[in-house]
């Protein structure tokens, strides 16, 4: 079975390398493409978090990966694609919790989207807290190492 998927919006920003850290300064304008309305974002502006769906257009498809040590580092526990929130993975997509700063229009502006500059938007959502863990989130040690200066 194919599935096709045509962006929705793209993303805007001055970040344009593939480095995995320091995202927190970024913030990124969101612009929906011709053929979506800007009444799609009617409403958008009441919640203050967003999900943001995206393809991983530019990461390397010949290193697409099933299983190894996150970013190679040997320190860290060899685990499965699917424990690991890499790039290089079966259809690259990226999915991020932002914050919502703005919307003017057919644009809006988010903080915490770790997308580079043009990067298609495939998907928008509203947070709600009632598709949050209801329970408390566990994860290992090493991805809390991991994340250390991901937002810095």
């Amino acid at each position: 079975m194919d599935i096709y998927l045509q962006p929705v919006a793209f993303v805007k920003n001055t970040r344009t390398d593939l480095s995995d850290d320091f995202w927190g300064s970024v913030v990124s304008e969101i612009e929906l493409v011709e053929t979506i309305p800007a009444e799609a974002f009617k409403g958008i502006d009441e919640f203050s978090h967003l999900e943001i769906i995206f393809h991983f257009d530019q990461s390397d498809k010949t290193s697409m990966v099933y299983s190894g040590h996150p970013r190679g580092n040997k320190n860290w526990p060899h685990t499965g694609i699917f424990a690991q929130r890499k790039k290089d993975r079966p259809n690259a997509l990226g999915l991020t919790i932002v914050e919502l700063v703005k919307r003017e229009g057919n644009k809006i502006w988010v903080k915490y989207l770790d997308a580079i500059n043009g990067t298609p938007i495939l998907d928008i959502k509203p947070v709600m807290k009632e598709f949050l863990p209801a329970g408390k989130i566990r994860q290992p040690k090493w991805s809390i190492e991991l994340m250390k200066d991901y937002w810095s």
